[in-house]
């Protein structure tokens, strides 16, 4: 592989406005096709197999109007002292907005607070319309299934919302399904604070404007091109829309970080007097060989996701997969016309540091891992840890058991409205209804019957799941006598949020179903966004050990064939199991326990989201993978040529430790800047990278990987004789094999190559 990388490098910083002009043209293909033919990402959380599933399934097969979407209206009086029950003006205003409702396109049914309010105001409370207090009405609207809606349709909502706002006297608020399957969640900010982060971190590293410029700019471009390219992909499959915010996320992370690794060895080779052409060759031979290596790794890691069963969670994997597949061509071949076109420019223009004089020379310049190696702050921390190793790893492991151990009390589920800041509507309304009638009329359970020609069994049931403690009202059964299909309404007496409510849909469903449909054919099924979540909060518990037993096996093999080691791998997948249980810790720690939750402007504690933790192991093992090449690469190399281990061990992290912390910067920067962001779920993602790469970066690549190679000797490397010879080699450094450098010296007009900056970044 090396082979061809060397060569397409060399093409592309030979011929860079040729590469710069293919991924031109294919940006405008894409991005016109987009705008013609891409479909809008879909929110879509079906699984099959699951109760939640089989009670939507019924419903739709009936074409029952609950399996479609809802939404609802919240109206409550501006003055403080008026109620519904009193007001003419009040209940006129109500009036005006049913009818306005009613009007909307693809809108089924529109409930009406303000004829029940006529008929008498015990039967408008009776009904759930009214609060008891005469204070809040809710207008439920009902819509059809998802496939049939448009993005308009809420924004059709909304628009009628402002509208009714400016000619009554009612607050008026919404939310609801609607809002959560075509809302987009606002983008941006955590973009540029990211991206901002990124150029003073690279700026910081490289000393040189021009330097930072190319793996922002090629970062930028692939994410442009990569995002365009989602809404063609929903031609093929349903693309979660939440994936196109976390894709962007990990996408800039990976691809500044790839772009990082393949510059600084350009930079390395150009400092050795290698020609422009000849250092961008031998770069995407040895960088770009690792980046190949760590970008496949990543995406076979995320298309691993199929094993959960849990087709949104595997479509949105193909998408960030796919993002980190444009990124990884865009390192082999657009960066390399970039850094051709840069030519010796690239340390120019650059700010502060210090500059130190490069002999240059036609011979080939030493590559041995043997040469001398500074006497830097990294290698005196490196040498520290392994003269204290045992105390280290013991003291570091304790600590990441420690954060790990959180991990217990883990609660799957799904932040509700009440989470979403005071600026939204959807949580205005949901204070408002939950003020008027209590937190669980804000997520009632949809109960779908196969009464199969046993109707009699409705009424019993109703009254069955009314009793239970955890309910706090069911409104009369629809009965569908020609489907076959009895449709009851619950209200919880607690939140979404609560694991009371995950109690009472297992209560009903273990207790309360069994009981009173014994004997007859009749079948239950509870549905609803609540039961929805929680169903799959237990798929991703079932699913979870076996992804992360297939993707730690893949780890040890990899590792295996690429280090012809045992211990190595081994203790490559315990290490990263534990930066990665850190990361689950604090996100327990931060949005469970509420631990700090204010400086993220999480205003109250949610559960997990249950796709999170499939998709932060996914991805943080490639980009664990993508440290441990790049450090125990070096590690190896010296360790083949002096066979001194504890010394390999020093060099090998010492020579890597700046650009794996330029890198972190960068990764945690963009993580933590998407952190800012109103949405939960991208808090969450955020936050959980960003601990990983910390931990990963700093505790285990500084202190735990020295400490614990240290103790283990010449062992690191040792592996059975007959395994070594059936495993296939891989040259994950790159340069085996290649051509004889060529040297500036060698050019006719003996151009010399300017001195490069000292990068100041330790």
């Amino acid at each position: 592989m090396s082979h061809a990388l060397y060569r397409l490098g060399r093409f592309a910083a030979r011929r860079p406005w040729v590469v710069i002009g293919v991924w031109l043209v294919v940006s405008v293909v894409v991005v016109g096709a987009s705008g013609a033919f891409g479909r809008q990402l879909d929110e879509s959380v079906k699984v099959p197999g699951l109760d939640s599933q089989d009670a939507v399934d019924l419903l739709s097969r009936t074409q029952s109007e609950s399996a479609g979407l809802t939404a609802y209206v919240v109206a409550t009086p501006l003055d403080v002292n008026a109620t519904f029950f009193e007001s003419a003006d009040g209940q006129d205003g109500l009036a005006r907005l049913n009818t306005r409702l009613v009007a909307l396109p693809n809108v089924v049914t529109v409930s009406d607070p303000a004829a029940l309010l006529r008929d008498g105001r015990d039967g408008a409370v009776a009904s759930g319309s009214v609060s008891p207090n005469g204070r809040v009405a809710l207008i439920r609207v009902q819509y059809p299934v998802r496939e049939k809606l448009v993005s308009g349709d809420l924004g059709n909502l909304k628009a009628l919302g402002e509208a009714s706002r400016l000619d009554t006297d009612l607050q008026i608020e919404m939310g609801g399904e609607l809002f959560f399957a075509f809302e987009q969640p606002e983008t941006g900010v955590g973009e540029m604070v990211g991206l901002i982060a990124a150029v003073l971190i690279l700026l910081l590293a490289f000393g040189s404007i021009i330097a930072m410029g190319l793996p922002i700019g090629m970062a930028m471009f692939g994410l442009g091109l990569s995002v365009s390219g989602m809404s063609l992909l929903m031609l093929v499959v349903d693309i979660p829309s939440w994936s196109s915010q976390i894709g962007t996320m990990v996408g800039l992370g990976v691809g500044i970080d790839y772009a990082l690794f393949l510059v600084t060895r350009h930079r390395e080779f150009l400092g050795r007097g290698m020609t422009v052409e000849e250092a961008v060759g031998r770069a995407v031979a040895t960088a770009g060989q690792a980046v190949v290596f760590a970008g496949g790794t990543v995406v076979i890691a995320i298309l691993g996701l199929a094993v959960t069963g849990i087709p949104f969670v595997t479509n949105g994997g193909i998408a960030i997969a796919l993002i980190v597949l444009t990124m990884v061509v865009a390192s082999i071949t657009l960066l390399p016309a970039f850094l051709g076109l840069a030519g010796h420019r690239i340390n120019r223009l650059r700010q502060g540091g210090r500059r130190r004089s490069t002999t240059h020379t036609t011979s080939t310049p030493s590559t041995s891992p043997s040469a001398e190696v500074s006497n830097s702050g990294w290698e005196r921390w490196v040498r520290h840890v392994a003269s204290h190793a045992a105390v280290y790893a013991i003291g570091t492991t304790f600590v990441l058991l420690a954060l790990t151990a959180p991990v217990l009390s883990l609660r799957l589920g799904f932040p509700d409205e009440g989470t979403l800041p005071d600026s939204r509507t959807e949580r205005r309304a949901y204070d408002l209804v939950a003020e008027g009638f209590g937190p669980g009329i804000n997520s009632p359970l949809v109960i779908a019957v196969a009464i199969s020609g046993d109707p009699g069994v409705v009424e019993p049931l109703a009254e069955a799941i009314k009793a239970d403690r955890g309910i706090a009202a069911v409104a009369p059964p629809e009965i569908n006598t020609t489907a076959g299909v009895a449709t009851l309404l619950a209200f919880p007496t607690t939140s979404a949020q609560d694991q009371a409510t995950v109690d009472t849909i297992k209560r009903l469903r273990a207790e309360v179903f069994p009981v009173v449909l014994a004997g007859s054919p009749a079948k239950a099924h509870v549905g609803g966004s609540t039961a929805t979540w929680s169903d799959l909060g237990d798929r991703v518990k079932e699913r979870l050990p076996l992804f992360i037993s297939a993707v730690v096996l893949l780890s040890f093999l990899l590792l295996m064939v690429v280090f012809r080691s045992l211990l190595v791998p081994v203790k490559a997948a315990l290490l990263n199991l534990l930066s990665i249980g850190a990361a689950y810790g604090v996100m327990v720690m931060v949005f469970q326990w509420g631990w700090g939750k204010g400086l993220i402007g999480l205003e109250a504690t949610v559960p997990i989201i249950p796709f999170i933790p499939l998709f932060m192991f996914a991805i943080l093992f490639g980009l664990s993978m993508d440290y441990e090449v790049f450090l125990l690469s070096r590690v190896r190399e010296d360790f083949l040529a002096t066979g001194d281990n504890d010394r390999s061990v020093v060099h090998g992290i010492a020579s890597t430790a700046r650009v794996i912390t330029s890198a972190a910067l960068i990764m945690i920067s963009v993580f933590v800047a998407f952190a800012l962001g109103d949405d939960p779920s991208i808090k969450m993602f955020g936050i959980g990278l960003a601990t990983a790469v910390l931990v990963d970066a700093t505790i285990v690549r500084m202190v735990l990987v020295p400490a614990t190679m240290k103790l283990m000797g010449d062992a690191n490397w040792w592996i059975p004789g007959w395994l070594d010879r059936l495993l296939p080699t891989i040259d994950i450094d790159g340069e085996v094999g290649l051509p004889v450098p060529e040297m500036e010296a060698d050019q006719p007009d003996g151009e010399v190559t300017p001195s490069i900056p000292e990068p100041v970044l330790v």
